[in-house]
């Protein structure tokens, strides 16, 4: 047998938590599976281990002050009981203020004229928002020095567009630049001929350019980057969590975690039809995702009996992605 055939993928997250120089891990998956119950406990186990973590949300409907029942903001803010733990709250897409950098400050009203016109010719390119978000980001890690980022994400489509934007938008950004006399030299004639004095700040350009190649190449470093899908054993869930998996595979995005949610386990001294009936129709869905995900880390974590809400049961939770409770010899009534 080869080393390969070996190997045995553990049940648990301690595949994470082992990899020092991680930097940068995205939890997604379907809305309503579970992925911030699953990015804010893996943040907390990832805090027992780094000097200084931090947790960004980039689902536009935020759930993680729900979840750490505190407020946060654009601002990395320290979670209360984990104090080497940061959070905060941010939009894919940047205010329009961000857009307008790219080009000269206006002195006067003639001049916001030309401005207009190639901030709507530029402003316009598919993706350019989410972007100046992705960088802005980049921007407050180097700064606040984290060692590792976590990225409680939006659904699954937004989350793929939002990874897939830094690919894309080099290849029109490089066409840009090497056009960037010739535009300059458009504006010049179009301002002269209109009687306005406009200018274009081309060299935010050429400083945006390194940023999106080091994106590129950190997204697509293993070593760097990795992907945690979080899904439930049902059709739908199951269905998009795979696609997922094809597309990050397509974009060169390493995934090899798969956090199955809300399993349940009937209590076997109560007699619940209900839950023995789930129980049975999530059986089907966890045998395929067994098939499917042979050579993943496939974390079960059970259907919990309480709101995973608060930072005492997101430390508990946390827990159980590193050590999965054997519910064979457990009732939920226990965890």
């Amino acid at each position: 047998m080869t080393m390969e055939e070996d190997f045995v993928y553990e049940a648990n997250i301690k595949n994470i938590l082992e990899q020092t120089e991680l930097k940068w891990i995205f939890v997604g998956g379907k809305g309503g599976v579970g992925k911030t119950s699953v990015s804010c406990s893996l943040a907390i186990e990832l805090a027992k281990l780094h000097s200084s973590v931090l947790l960004i949300s980039t689902d536009p409907a935020h759930n993680i002050a729900d979840s750490f029942e505190q407020q946060f903001t654009r601002t990395p803010t320290i979670v209360k009981g984990v104090d080497n733990l940061m959070a905060m709250e941010v939009d894919s897409s940047p205010p329009e203020e961000s857009i307008e950098e790219i080009f000269a400050d206006p002195a006067n009203e003639q001049q916001n004229f030309m401005k207009n016109v190639m901030k709507d010719v530029v402003g316009n390119l598919p993706g350019l928002d989410e972007l100046i978000a992705l960088v802005n980001i980049f921007k407050i890690v180097d700064q606040h020095q984290f060692d590792v980022v976590v990225f409680d994400t939006a659904p699954t489509g937004h989350t793929l567009r939002l990874l897939s934007i830094p690919r894309s938008i080099d290849k029109v950004l490089r066409q840009l630049i090497q056009m960037k006399s010739w535009v300059g030299g458009l504006v010049n004639a179009m301002s002269g001929s209109l009687g306005v004095n406009a200018t274009v700040n081309m060299d935010m350009m050429d400083e945006l350019l390194p940023v999106i190649e080091r994106l590129n190449k950190e997204l697509k470093d293993p070593d760097i980057t990795t992907f945690v899908c979080v899904c439930i054993p049902e059709f739908l869930s199951l269905y998009e969590t795979e696609r997922l998996i094809q597309k990050l595979t397509a974009l060169d995005i390493d995934t090899h975690n798969v956090v199955v949610n809300q399993v349940v386990y009937p209590d076997k001294t109560v007699c619940c039809g209900l839950c023995a009936s789930r129980a049975k129709m999530q059986t089907k869905y966890l045998d395929q995702i067994a098939d499917l995900y042979e050579d993943f880390h496939v974390i079960k974590m059970p259907q919990m009996p309480l709101e995973v809400k608060g930072t005492k049961v997101l430390k508990r939770f946390g827990q159980f992605l590193v050590t999965p409770p054997d519910m064979k010899c457990k009732s939920v009534h226990d965890l």
